[in-house]
């Protein structure tokens, strides 16, 4: 599968699940993410590493996302089934940790990068999912949640990328090839 359809097919579950999360719903962004997770599964020739990622994405994703709305910097508009970390956008973190093989191998070896392209992207991602969809807000001042997003992801990236680098290197060769 080319990199552009993974990409297109994230991309599309992200928008799903921004647009349902902002009209109040999470069911959208479960159900595109779990189209993208069995699509992205059904076709990875890596599927123990993908299913590796998504497990330990969630678990990161859930601690991050309590600590953010635990301290006040996030507030979400579908916080279903609690506001500490909706499904909707645990979703997001599985979505995303099946797009690292793919789309994210240049990152496995480069924490560093990883770690840049976290803390620029994460927190343009929610950005976006606040004032293009209202999905999230922001407590105030913006720049407070925004460090604070932009330290998770750079955090959250590179153990991800590393992570799919150590699994990867564990597979049979034919397997990642």
């Amino acid at each position: 599968m080319t990199p552009w359809i993974t990409l297109a097919a994230y991309e599309l579950a992200w928008l799903a699940a921004v647009e349902g999360a902002g009209r109040g719903h999470a069911w959208p962004g479960v159900l595109a993410v779990a189209l993208f997770a069995a699509w992205r599964l059904a076709t990875s020739r890596t599927r123990p590493v993908d299913l590796r990622l998504a497990t330990t994405a969630l678990v990161l994703g859930f601690a991050l996302e309590a600590l953010w709305t635990g301290s006040g910097l996030l507030r979400y508009a579908a916080p279903w089934p609690g506001a500490t970390a909706p499904a909707w956008l645990l979703a997001l973190w599985v979505a995303f940790a099946l797009t690292i093989v793919p789309l994210f191998r240049y990152l496995h070896a480069r924490p560093w990068l990883a770690a840049s392209l976290g803390a620029i992207g994460g927190p343009l991602a929610y950005l976006g999912a606040a004032r293009g969809w209202h999905a999230l807000a922001l407590a105030t001042p913006a720049w407070r949640p925004l460090l604070a997003l932009a330290l998770g992801w750079a955090v959250a990236t590179p153990v991800l990328t590393s992570l799919a680098r150590h699994w990867l290197l564990q597979l049979p060769r034919q397997a990642h090839a």
